[in-house]
């Protein structure tokens, strides 16, 4: 509470805050990628030097750990009573 008795308002409450942080994000996130067009890359492989190989193979690899958890999930489950 608030000195003058009304509640207070956590920031990620309030209407809009996480719309902005997402969109902040974002931004970021396309300017790690541009910045990948102005520099000099020496990567192992030729697949290195695509402008944006790392973000991409970044998501990539998220979303396929996503979907081998969501698999394994199946096989490792348990009933809601198993210690009992």
């Amino acid at each position: 509470m608030t000195e003058d008795g009304k509640p207070s308002s956590y920031w990620l409450e309030r209407p809009g805050s996480v719309g902005k942080i997402i969109r902040a994000l974002i931004g970021v996130c396309v300017a790690v990628v541009a910045a990948d067009f102005f520099y000099e890359k020496h990567g192992h492989y030729s697949w290195e030097n695509f402008p944006g190989f790392y973000a991409l193979f970044g998501f990539v690899s998220c979303v396929a750990l996503v979907i081998a958890a969501t698999q394994l999930r199946k096989i490792l489950k348990r009933d809601e009573d198993y210690y009992d």
